[in-house]
């Protein structure tokens, strides 16, 4: 097996019980003209740990938790 996948990001959102959206980006070079953009996606997270909106958070990959939360918190960075 190989490592869980791991990401950094804000945390947009913290309304839910035990939940965050946490908000990752990506620098991608578009393959035609080369110029470098930026994508964003969402994750819902699982949030043991207590991070609020704002945080810098790290987030790994773990088994289905809900219909939408595929992640935990490990840790808050800033």
């Amino acid at each position: 097996m190989g490592e869980r996948k791991k990401r950094i990001g804000i945390v947009l959102s913290d309304k839910m019980q035990n939940t965050v959206v946490v908000q990752g980006e990506t620098i991608i070079q578009h393959p035609v003209y080369k110029k470098y953009i930026k994508q964003r996606k969402k994750y819902y997270a699982d949030n043991q740990i207590g991070a609020k909106t704002g945080d810098k958070v790290r987030i790994i990959e773990t088994r289905p938790l809900s219909a939408m939360k595929r992640w935990q918190v490990i840790e808050v960075i800033k």
